[in-house]
């Protein structure tokens, strides 16, 4: 149902050819209201690096929509420097970000920084991290994700990565690059079309669908080693691989037996087991945070809707019911909110349900939007789109006010995954 639907609109387009590993440009459309004004010092001492810390960590917290940062001027200051808050303030800022770049031999840096609360005048903390020079965009992204966590309340997410296929003349690469775009690498090209990635908990493995064989199969790829495993290879069709929040298991669509079913496996493919077992067309699979439930599309009802299943078995619970076309299941990792694309009046569009009140929020205007992943903080989600016949990436926040863009130039992207945090 929605996976040939999505299989065929993906390798239906036009496309020209495109250098392989370009990476995403993003184009921010929409900022976040009640935006934090913060000024961010220029580190001393980054002049020895080819890439600007400062410059990486401005550029990420302005991406989040939740951050408004102003200029400073060429002055440097470090985490030492004394600071004149009332400068500051009269600048507007409500935060100040200080710091310095120290080489400590062997080529290796440590960066140094403090966050200051510019009205109350005072020390929010900091950190001193160690680094090479190639590591300078990563200790940016840790740095920012320690300023939005402090700001916020709320885990930063820009030290995670994401994966998304590109289509570029008749090759198919499956991508992972920063949570900003940059540094993409292939994991696997391919002249066969390449859907559904799905990371493990960890964010060592993505689960995938390949068309290698001519069919779909499921494998499971490690990226660290390149190894790969055919975890789903039966007769008929295998496709929508999920993993459970432990990263033991794997659901999949199966057709094996005859219809369209949900099944549950290890995730190196042993101990298969039928989860769903109806007439309709039962697909992507969805755990719940806490293992004990999976979401899913079927058509058992007369038409596309979403439903929940207890992992160990039982009776389907209908969970949409507005409207005549609900697909792709996501669910925020606090529970509380689903994310799944909606017809509307012709138009396929991101939408979320709070899963407490049943109420539904259309997240974006768009015409054809596909396969929605949320970040792991949960608040923005990553989705795939079409502008001017050519598929692209688009990025909200889960209440709608920040949006953006994400495409590759003469390329088409499409099946975007947002990974997990590096450390689960």
């Amino acid at each position: 149902m929605t996976r040939t639907l999505r299989l065929a609109f993906f390798i239906g387009l036009a496309l020209v050819a495109a250098s392989a590993r370009a990476q995403l440009s993003i184009e921010i459309t929409g900022g976040g209201a009640n935006q934090i004004p913060i000024a961010i010092a220029p580190f001393q001492g980054e002049s020895a690096l080819q890439q600007s810390v400062t410059q990486v960590v401005e550029a990420d917290l302005a991406r989040s929509g939740r951050f408004r940062t102003l200029p400073t001027g060429p002055q440097s200051l470090n985490e030492a420097s004394p600071i004149d808050f009332a400068s500051w303030r009269s600048r507007n800022a409500d935060a100040l970000v200080v710091g310095g770049v120290y080489p400590v031999g062997g080529s290796r840096y440590e960066v140094r920084f403090r966050l200051y609360d510019v009205p109350k005048q005072v020390a929010l903390g900091g950190l001193a991290l160690g680094m090479s020079p190639q590591q300078a965009r990563a200790t940016g992204h840790r740095i920012a994700d320690y300023i939005y966590e402090k700001l916020t309340g709320d885990r930063g997410v820009f030290s995670t990565r994401v994966a998304y296929v590109v289509k570029s003349g008749p090759r198919f690469e499956l991508q992972i690059a920063d949570a900003d775009g940059q540094n993409p690498q292939t994991a696997l090209a391919s002249r066969e079309p390449i859907i559904s990635p799905a990371w493990s908990p960890n964010g060592t493995r993505i689960a995938y669908v390949s068309f290698e064989a001519k069919k779909p199969v499921v494998y499971v790829h490690s990226l660290a080693t390149g190894q790969r495993q055919a975890v789903a290879n039966f007769k008929g069709s295998n496709s929508a691989p999920a993993w459970s929040p432990d990263g033991r298991q794997l659901a999949v669509v199966l057709s094996r037996d005859g219809g369209t079913q949900i099944f549950v496996m290890n995730a190196d493919g042993s101990n298969v087991r039928r989860l769903t077992n109806s007439s309709a067309i039962d697909t992507e699979p969805q755990f719940s945070p806490d293992g004990q439930h999976l979401y899913f599309t079927s058509d058992r009802g007369g038409s596309a809707q979403i439903y929940r299943v207890p992992v160990s078995g039982g009776d389907a619970q209908r969970v949409t019911f507005e409207g005549s076309y609900n697909v792709s299941p996501r669910i925020s990792q606090d529970g509380k909110t689903l994310a799944f694309i909606a017809r509307n009046n012709g138009r396929f569009q991101l939408s979320v349900m709070d899963l407490a009140t049943r109420q539904v929020q259309v997240l974006s205007d768009g015409q054809r939007d596909e396969s929605p992943s949320f970040a792991p903080n949960g608040k923005m989600i990553l989705y795939a789109t079409e502008v001017n016949g050519r598929g692209m990436l688009a990025a909200t926040s889960s209440d709608g006010r920040v949006k953006q863009r994400l495409s590759v130039p003469a390329a088409d992207v499409r099946e975007p995954a947002w990974g997990p945090f590096a450390n689960q």
